[in-house]
């Protein structure tokens, strides 16, 4: 008895083999996407954290400033205490329209 092959007909074996690419090239899409996204965080985090303590030293700038102006320390760190406190009242005021534009900035981040 001859012993039948199995062979499977080209057309069966090139949609397998072209199923088996479209999966390598969408995990490598995702890695790319994955690995720029992640760097653009990275780069981002790094300037907010040079943002913050650039305005963390300007605070203290203009309330030395307004210390001499004052003669007085506590009135100086005072009237930037009340900037901060007026800033976050308003803030929390006007949440909605704030809220929004931030919510759509990190969607296209997402996405670009």
């Amino acid at each position: 008895m001859e012993e039948k092959k199995e062979t499977q007909p080209p057309l069966i074996d090139q949609l397998k083999e072209y199923a088996e690419t479209q999966i390598k090239l969408a995990k490598y899409e995702a890695i790319d996407k994955s690995a720029k996204f992640l760097g653009s965080l990275i780069i981002d985090l790094i300037v907010l954290i040079g943002f913050v303590l650039t305005f963390l030293f300007l605070s203290f700038a203009l309330a030395f400033y307004l210390s001499r102006v004052f003669n007085s320390h506590y009135a100086g760190f005072g009237c930037v205490a009340g900037l901060y406190l007026l800033t976050a009242i308003m803030l929390i005021v006007f949440k909605e329209k704030v809220q929004r534009p931030l919510a759509n900035f990190f969607i296209r981040k997402f996405f670009q």
